[in-house]
């Protein structure tokens, strides 16, 4: 069967490293308040000459060279991003521009943190179908630009960076590598609890990033445990079969919270929240970089991925590396 299958993975962060003792001379806030309500005690962010296409460009080229792919391979790029370089063209075009791959399809997505979970599937679609043939999947967020840093509930929250995938159509037995399920979601009904308060076509500004974390936190726990098991059940799997989860990175409490619901051990999961942050659509391929680089994930491996972000949308994929 033609399936997805994973051949590597790069990620990209910026340059600057930012304490919570840093950040709590800049506004009301300190290390104990952040760790204990969050997990999170370090995060980059973009400066000068940084933004979501040079991150993503870099960790695209680190995801090739991984899987030992020249760019002039890949015909298709699928960015998922809320923080573009410009309205227009999508920052996936000028990704494509850099590594000198043009010609194949390029386009960005827009789903918040489950962003890169609904890059995956639309990638995946294309590939099973035969509309390209190998794929860069990338999530690149510079969300330090609409953080209002007046707020210290949500500005002390996030992170920029980027994560890439790069997939190729491949035919493979029945228990063979690739994106062996996935499943996502969206509920527009409760886009006041978390969105950004301006764009283009509203307000004609890129506005500033609005959150009612303690609501958030409720929908989150219940959502993602309930499509972790809508996947399992498609694929045959149990939890028990899982080897890694690599959840959005999104709080320390919600990752706890959604293991225990579904009975999977904490050395299971992949945390990267406490030296990253959120990075929003960045943050499942980057922990997932993360965690291959270090030795934990490796080929065979079945990996079950899982996000929830503002809109709501929220998805999870399993793939066997």
């Amino acid at each position: 069967m033609i399936r997805s299958v994973f051949k590597g993975s790069g990620s990209a962060l910026p340059a600057r490293a930012v304490s919570n003792d840093e950040l709590a001379r800049l506004v009301d806030t300190s290390d104990e308040w952040i760790r204990e309500r969050t997990g999170i005690s370090n995060r980059y962010l973009a400066g000068e000459g940084e933004t979501t296409g040079t991150l993503a460009t870099e960790a695209a080229r680190a995801a090739l060279a991984d899987a030992g792919i020249a760019a002039s391979e890949i015909d298709l790029i699928v960015l998922a991003t809320a923080t573009p370089d410009c309205t227009f063209p999508a920052t996936a075009t000028q990704v494509q521009a850099a590594l000198g791959c043009t010609g194949g399809a390029a386009f960005d997505v827009a789903a918040v943190c489950t962003g890169f979970l609904y890059a995956l599937a639309t990638a995946d679609s294309m590939l099973r179908t035969g509309l390209a043939t190998c794929a860069l999947v990338i999530g690149a967020e510079t969300f330090s630009r609409i953080l209002d840093w007046e707020d210290r509930t949500t500005c002390v929250l996030f992170g920029d960076g980027a994560g890439a995938f790069v997939l190729r159509a491949e035919d493979v037995p029945e228990d063979g590598p690739g994106v062996l399920a996935t499943r996502l979601h969206a509920d527009g009904s409760h886009r006041d609890l978390l969105y950004v308060d301006g764009g283009p076509s509203s307000t004609g500004t890129v506005g500033k990033l609005r959150m009612r974390g303690r609501e958030v936190f409720r929908h989150a726990v219940t959502n993602l445990a309930e499509v972790l098991e809508e996947v399992l059940k498609a694929s045959g799997f149990s939890a028990v079969d899982i080897d890694w989860v690599v959840p959005h990175q999104a709080n320390l409490r919600i990752l706890d919270a959604t293991a225990r619901k579904l009975g999977l051990p904490a050395e299971k999961v992949v945390v990267t929240v406490d030296r990253h942050a959120n990075t929003s659509a960045a943050s499942v391929p980057l922990a997932f970089d993360v965690a291959r680089r270090d030795g934990r994930i490796a080929a065979g491996d079945l990996v079950m991925l899982e996000a929830m972000g503002g809109g709501f949308t929220w998805g999870a994929s399993l793939m066997r590396v």
